[in-house]
């Protein structure tokens, strides 16, 4: 099983990343290429799943750009760390269940390694970490799958400004917060994207093993 990891350093455009990872999943389809993931940050935007609905913005004056992924409306920006894939479900019995789950246990066990403990939630998907007033978000999961093969991603906050989230309700989740992990430990993060990668590559393999 071959994946290419990609890093890139500067922000990528929205659009660019996305007909990047389209490209990508056509080559996959006609084995032309292997699969991947992306470790990447955007400048600010917002955007739309395919579930979201008007009544998500509060400040009707930002631009949204809707998209063709699941889920509803998210905010990108500096600070947060995004991991884009292609990953293809056809050597991985096609459980899209299953494999929301493997990105849960990555990002789960990735956070543990910085004594972060966090949950995922069946009701609301995206990985949160219990505050002491209320559960709050700390990673989105958005995931769209064509032919099998699931695109898109999932970004964990780190250090972004978490008041550009007040335009708008997070994946449309009105009662519960959001955070970053500057916020839950004030600690070295610099390392995070490479424990990720590790933890998110070890699952893959093993997913694919059971077969």
């Amino acid at each position: 099983m071959n994946i290419e990891i990609k890093k890139s350093e500067k922000p990528i455009k929205y659009k660019d990343a996305i007909n990047f990872l389209e490209k990508r999943l056509l080559d996959i389809n006609a084995n032309k290429e292997n699969e991947l993931i992306w470790i990447l940050e955007h400048n600010d935007i917002y955007t739309a799943g395919t579930r979201y609905k008007k009544t998500d913005i509060i400040d009707k004056s930002i631009k949204i750009v809707e998209t063709n992924r699941g889920g509803k409306i998210t905010y990108h920006g500096p600070g947060q760390l995004i991991c884009y894939f292609v990953i293809n479900l056809n050597r991985r019995g096609k459980d899209i269940r299953k494999f929301i789950s493997l990105i849960e246990d990555t990002i789960i066990k990735t956070l543990s390694l910085y004594k972060i403990k966090t949950f995922a939630d069946n009701q609301n998907i995206g990985i949160w970490y219990k505050d002491k007033m209320k559960d709050k978000k700390v990673a989105a999961i958005g995931v769209r799958v064509s032919k099998w093969i699931a695109y898109h991603g999932f970004s964990i906050n780190i250090s972004n400004n978490l008041e550009k989230y007040n335009a708008i309700i997070p994946c449309g989740i009105r009662d519960k917060g959001v955070t970053n992990l500057k916020k839950i430990s004030n600690q070295d993060y610099s390392n995070l994207k490479n424990d990720l990668i590790k933890n998110f590559v070890s699952n893959l393999k093993t997913s694919a093993s059971l077969l």
